[in-house]
């Protein structure tokens, strides 16, 4: 069957959390060889994390692999790593980014206005822009001018920067920023999931402290997570769930189209708020961090940069749409997770389903940051069997954490836009630049180096500005 692997899990899974990627940690480190899995990784960060360093291959695509041909490269692993489609390698990236923070684009949209509607479009055109440039710089072209792929991750694009200054110190800010995406997702579903509840069960009179208390009680056997195919599997259904859930409220808007009101889109808005907005958009559109390892997985190459443009096309048609028609039907009553509005009716299945999506999507970025801390920084043997109790310290730690900092930031909007300030913008629009800089100056134009430089003084000043205006706007909602 269909199996879509998000590389957040091979090597750094992001907020929107699919089933594949657990597919694949499950097949590298248990499963060698398991005909029903899909090899999508070569050399991630898991597998060498397990031993599994395996010889460098150094493929040689086509110049079309960089600039949208039609030629597929050959490589000596082509026969003993099965390859994934366009379509294939395209669904992996519309999930990327198109998860169940989507929800929180309505409300980003009240607060930032027409301006909001500019900049999920320009948003889309950057992310695709930067997405391609770093794919473009895992190669490096030979002495006849043909394009070699020399590296297979993010981490190793970062190191190839810093060789000079230090080669291992890339590696690390990218696994440091990893780790803070990581843990940043862990709490945001935490935070949506105790909403959830509090919205579905708003009959019953407990404070939300009770609930996020359910709620990581149910989350509990996460600690003890050995085998996760069947939650892979659980993840994909629920993916497909979310598609109806949205179509659910896109129905619902539709059929109040007479309360719609383009009067309620501002064009002045409260600067801070909209900076805030911005790091919730950039955060919505995140997927650059697994893509050097899923244009490795492709059967065709040559299709990346065309598939990167459709299905970032078809998120900025689906997001706008879906924002625009939310804001229009509840104006300035939007929440911050939109299915809040809706009839208390429609509201508890929706809900439900998404506390399901969200609660099944936690264990993969929960495990995913604890075997990257588990191995590179505390350097803890994983145990042959079952769960030792140095891993299982640590993943209690790690739930315990995550549980208070959700406890202490409840605010869902003000800690996507937090996430999205701090590595969404960093992963998606100041690294891709400075390293497309730093490894393909002498070849690049003037204009594309005016562009990157573009990119990254404005994914420089969003980083910083909305990093101020989220902890100012929390440090405000505390203070009510």
């Amino acid at each position: 069957g269909l199996i879509i692997v998000r590389d957040k899990l091979t090597y750094v899974l992001k907020t929107k959390w699919n089933f594949p990627s657990a597919e694949l940690l499950w097949t590298s480190r248990f499963l060698h060889g398991d005909e029903e899995s899909l090899g999508f990784a070569q050399r991630d960060e898991l597998s060498r994390t397990y031993g599994e360093d395996q010889e460098e291959t150094r493929e040689s695509p086509t110049a079309s692999s960089l600039e949208g041909g039609n030629e597929t490269p050959t490589s000596p692993s082509s026969s003993t790593c099965l390859k994934i489609t366009t379509w294939e390698a395209g669904w992996n990236v519309t999930n990327a980014i198109q998860g169940i923070f989507v929800l929180g684009l309505p409300y980003a949209l009240l607060q930032s206005g027409y301006l909001g509607l500019l900049l999920l479009i320009l948003a889309a055109v950057i992310c695709n822009y930067t997405g391609k440039i770093l794919v473009s710089c895992l190669y490096e072209d030979n002495e006849e001018g043909q394009p070699i792929r020399v590296r297979d991750t993010y981490e190793d694009i970062a190191n190839a920067c810093c060789k000079r200054l230090c080669p291992l110190l890339g590696g690390r800010v990218v696994n440091a920023a990893q780790v803070v995406e990581l843990m940043m997702t862990c709490i945001l579903y935490l935070v949506v999931s105790t909403n959830l509840m509090c919205h579905s069960f708003s009959f019953l009179p407990l404070p939300p402290a009770a609930w996020s208390v359910m709620t990581f009680l149910t989350l509990v056997p996460c600690m003890l997570i050995r085998d996760l195919r069947v939650v892979s599997r659980l993840s994909l259904l629920c993916s497909l769930a979310q598609f109806l859930i949205t179509f659910i409220v896109v129905a619902y808007c539709l059929h109040q189209a007479h309360r719609w009101s383009w009067r309620r889109m501002v064009l002045l808005v409260d600067f801070e708020r909209f900076l805030v907005s911005v790091g919730v958009i950039i955060f919505s559109y995140t997927s650059q961090i697994f893509l050097p390892t899923l244009e490795g997985s492709m059967e065709d190459r040559g299709d990346f940069s065309d598939m990167m443009s459709w299905t970032h096309s078809l998120a900025c048609v689906l997001k706008t749409t879906f924002s625009v028609l939310a804001f229009l039907t509840w104006g300035e009553d939007t929440k911050e997770v939109i299915t809040d509005n809706l009839p208390i009716g429609i509201r508890m299945v929706v809900n439900l389903c998404l506390l399901a999506k969200a609660l099944l999507s936690y264990p993969l970025p929960f495990y995913a940051v604890a075997e990257v801390l588990q191995s590179s920084v505390l350097r803890l043997e994983a145990a042959q069997v079952g769960v030792d109790m140095g891993t299982l310290v640590l993943r209690g730690c790690l739930l315990l954490m995550t549980f208070l900092m959700a406890l202490c930031m409840p605010h869902f909007s003000l800690l996507m836009g937090l996430t999205g300030s701090v590595t969404g913008a960093a992963m998606t629009f100041i690294l891709p630049s400075l390293f497309h800089l730093q490894l393909k100056w002498t070849t690049m134009s003037s204009r594309l180096k005016a562009l990157d430089l573009l990119i990254l003084t404005l994914g420089s000043l969003c980083s910083l500005s909305g990093l101020v205006c989220s902890i100012k706007g929390m440090i405000q909602a505390f203070g009510r």
